[in-house]
């Protein structure tokens, strides 16, 4: 059964949808204001406070000082951290040391996939480009011999066949869940039952 972890949690009322279909993941873009869905670190301490405990938060950082996010780890703000930058195999080591880490990578060819594999990051989470919505070859992964996270133009027209095709450990989905930028309760619910049952 694949995992599902709803990313870009933005309101209370996001959250109060995620409580209800109890998705195992809810994600938080943490001061990256190239994105709508973007917070800064007040807004998430509160937002993560009203989440469900059995969900767990994941914080995502694009290119984010290490120290921030230590904080964060060591503070419980956060249970998670998500890399999407130029983030090093040291600045993973490091902080491993204060909480599971998911580092996320851009899947274009087979030295992508390579990179992905041997991260030493706890889990890898593979996209078609940061944020973009859309999918990509899922045939180049069905390989991977590692847990990852599945992302890029996921909803609840083709979860199950990303699921059935490709065993991702988990399904990240974010603009897939929304109607006009705004998450949408039936979409979550329909993204988790879908994912449960399979």
């Amino acid at each position: 059964m694949a995992k599902i972890k709803i990313c870009g949690l933005r309101r209370v009322e996001d959250i109060e949808m995620v409580n209800t279909y109890k998705p195992d993941y809810g994600g938080f873009i943490i001061d990256f204001p190239k994105s709508f869905r973007s917070l800064d670190i007040e807004e998430v301490e509160k937002l993560t406070k009203q989440l469900d405990p059995d969900i767990i938060s994941v914080g995502v950082f694009v290119n984010e000082d290490n120290e921030v996010i230590r904080d964060l780890l060591t503070r419980k703000v956060i249970q998670m951290a998500q890399l999407h930058g130029q983030e090093t195999e040291a600045d993973i080591q490091y902080l491993k040391s204060f909480g599971p880490i998911i580092k996320a990578f851009e899947i274009h060819n087979e030295e992508d996939l390579e990179k992905a594999a041997q991260s030493s990051a706890d889990y890898v989470l593979l996209d078609s480009g940061k944020g973009s919505g859309q999918t990509f070859n899922w045939q180049m992964i069905q390989a991977m011999d590692r847990a990852f996270f599945l992302a890029g133009g996921l909803d609840e027209t083709n979860i199950e066949q990303a699921i059935q095709k490709v065993h991702p450990y988990a399904i990240d989905i974010s603009s897939g869940v929304e109607t006009n930028r705004v998450k949408d309760a039936n979409k979550i619910r329909m993204c988790v039952q879908k994912g449960r049952k399979l």
